[in-house]
């Protein structure tokens, strides 16, 4: 196999928590050298969000394998000139510190971009460098109510967040796309960039059709659980053992539904069902009609029913039910990687290049790479050792 396409390249990531480090993860599977600056003592704070893992943090261990751990304190002028001399030889620098700390630590792009023309400097910011949200600490689930996600998510009695981090998996793809362009763009002309992208921004972006909806109804959509907001049918129905979940996209699909699933193709033509609109706007008669016909039949013979018919369906699996997928084991979509604490299976990366395998490197513990990295980077044993007594570095 071929080297990742990013291999080659040096990445320097001042991260912590989600939307930078899924950000830069996505980078290290292609195959750039990413590494990590953390906090000495605590570092990353996702390291502690929980102990799932062997005694390892779900999120920290989803997010950060592949990358190099370097802990240096960056109140200390000495830990500042390290890291000035790390971002010499970089090709990319990531952020995501709270408002305000670019630019008290000089790692602002126009500071950084004065003396390194060729560098990418990509800032994940919570609202924006601008504006009169600039200043607030944002974090995912806050977001998710700024944005009026959470307004839109949940049943009609009670909103709800989404299940994942969707603002910071927002923001980190994002980041992740505008780098890649950036790349593209220095390998054409030699310059570098200053990017910037906010959690707000990413997930508004994800809002536009809701916006767009409610722009033109005049009103917002209601909460309508796990059926779609704009569409119907389309979301779980009772079986007699268990749910289906289905979709409806188009009339042709609706008559057939009707005619094979159903049996009832009567259905098709009742005014209250006859358009999209019309099946939502009578969203209670229709889920009814639905529940009755399959509480009587087992999961396994709707889904029959339904592929016959060129329905699209799903079973409504819980998170174990996930794991153990047939899709995800018949095409050896896990591979194991190396953390601190033994081995972990790990998901391979959703892009998939035909001659490039993802590198899927190990999990770090924190200011394993410390040394070695000053090391390369001319610093003596003497230098390294008394920085670590006065807590420089660890």
């Amino acid at each position: 196999m071929t080297p990742g396409p990013l291999a080659g390249l040096t990445v320097v990531a001042l991260e912590q928590a989600v939307a930078a480090p899924f950000a830069t993860r996505q980078l290290a599977d292609l195959g750039a050298r990413v590494i990590k600056i953390e906090r000495p003592g605590d570092g990353d704070f996702a390291r502690h969000y929980d102990s799932s893992v062997r005694g390892l943090s779900s999120y920290f261990v989803w997010l950060n394998r592949g990358k190099e751990s370097m802990a240096l304190d960056l109140g200390r002028p000495a830990a500042r000139e390290i890291l000035a001399r790390l971002l010499d030889r970089a090709d990319v620098f990531v952020q995501n510190v709270g408002p305000g700390a670019a630019v008290r630590l000089g790692t602002d792009a126009p500071t950084l971009r004065a003396h390194r023309p060729r560098l990418i400097v990509c800032d994940v910011t919570g609202y924006g460098s601008s504006g009169p949200y600039a200043g607030r600490k944002a974090y995912d689930l806050l977001v998710q109510h700024e944005t009026g996600l959470v307004s839109i998510t949940g049943t009609p009695d009670a909103p709800s967040k989404a299940g994942i981090s969707v603002a910071d998996i927002a923001a980190g793809m994002h980041a992740h796309a505008g780098i890649l362009a950036a790349l593209v763009r220095r390998g054409q002309t030699g310059a570098g960039a200053a990017l910037e992208v906010s959690l707000f921004d990413a997930l508004a972006e994800w809002m536009s059709a809701q916006a767009y909806l409610t722009a033109g109804r005049g009103r917002p959509p209601a909460r309508s659980g796990a059926h779609h907001a704009s569409i119907a049918p389309y979301g779980p129905f009772r079986t007699r053992d268990g749910h289906v979940c289905l979709g409806i996209q188009h009339a042709r699909e609706w008559t057939r539904f009707t005619t094979d699933v159903l049996g009832q193709p009567a259905l098709a033509v009742d005014p209250r069902f006859a358009t999209n609109e019309r099946r939502v706007e009578h969203r209670d008669d229709l889920h009814a009609i639905i529940d009755a016909a399959f509480a009587l039949r087992a999961t396994a013979d709707v889904l029959a029913a339904l592929d016959d018919a060129g329905i699209a369906a799903a079973r409504l699996n819980d998170v174990p039910a996930f794991l153990a997928h047939p899709q995800l084991a018949d095409r050896r979509r896990w591979r194991d990687i190396d953390t601190p604490a033994g081995p972990v299976a790990a998901l391979l990366p959703p892009l998939q290049m035909d001659d490039v395998d993802p590198v899927m490197g190990a999990i770090p513990s924190l200011g394993q790479h410390t040394d070695a990295i000053l090391i390369e980077l001319g610093y003596t044993g003497d230098a390294i050792g008394a920085w670590r007594t006065d807590g420089v570095l660890q």
